[in-house]
């Protein structure tokens, strides 16, 4: 890092050097290995302990790293950061951290949705959507569990032609549909007996689900996304442009 005293309105060095750090540690280690000592990384960075002993400090608040008396510091995950906005992709958002995905599908069909999500569709009940059910691997770790429904006539031969990968793309290049979030509702829940087997976490661990509406250039909906996610593995941001106002829908939530 520079030596250069930091120019106002800038971050302080700990807060850049915590930044540094905290990419290195996605990018570089895994859960179970160590950082180098607070002595290595002052010498690195050109810095005191005191600023390496706050930028780990930031970790530790993160949750990426733990410290152990006489062992020093080490990772305990590699939380992704991922910018929910009404245009973002998973599969555009990982890539450009470097990280290599593999998304499979489960299983896909038609299926009666939970009421909440059928009256978003204004289907009666009984009425049936399109189920797809995927799961989204990361360095070959599974990241996500992703529930999609359809409406199915703006879909058709969907079942003959989606064996795997993005959702997106094939929607854009067989259906000439390029969806956007037009709203999102995210929540905490604890990990369920197939949470803990297909994401690879303990039975009532932390999870956050991300329900998206996604509608075509015309606001018109055509899906609706549920991801499950391990709150260890996954962070999300919420990018808001200047001139969008966020509304709230709590009157509208999902159930």
């Amino acid at each position: 890092m520079s030596r250069q005293v930091t120019e106002a309105g800038s971050p302080p060095r700990y807060r850049q050097l915590a930044d540094v750090l905290s990419r290195e540690v996605r990018a570089q280690y895994s859960p179970g290995e160590l950082l180098p000592s607070e002595a290595a990384l002052s010498r690195r960075f050109g810095v005191n302990r005191h600023t390496v002993r706050r930028a780990l400090d930031e970790l530790v608040a993160a949750g990426m790293v733990t410290r152990h008396q006489g062992r020093g510091t080490q990772v305990v995950d590699r939380r992704l950061d991922y910018a929910v906005n009404a245009a973002s992709k998973v599969t555009h958002n990982l890539a450009e951290l470097g990280l290599a995905t593999e998304t499979c599908c489960l299983t896909q069909g038609l299926a009666v949705p939970p009421e909440a999500i059928a009256q978003r569709f204004a289907r009666g009940p009984g009425e049936s959507l399109l189920c797809v059910d995927t799961m989204r691997h990361v360095d070959r770790a599974p990241l996500l569990r992703l529930r999609h429904w359809f409406d199915p006539e703006r879909v058709p031969g969907w079942l003959d032609r989606y064996r795997g990968g993005s959702t997106r793309a094939l929607l854009d290049q067989h259906y000439g549909l390029r969806l956007r979030r037009s709203r999102v509702r995210l929540e905490a829940v604890q990990a369920d007996a197939d949470d803990s087997r297909m994401l690879q976490c303990a039975r009532l661990a932390p999870l956050v689900v991300l329900t998206s509406d996604n509608v075509d250039a015309d606001g018109r909906l055509v899906e609706i996304s549920v991801s499950r996610a391990r709150a260890d593995r996954l962070a999300y941001h919420f990018d808001f442009p200047a001139d969008e106002r966020p509304q709230s829908h709590d009157d509208e939530g999902f159930s």
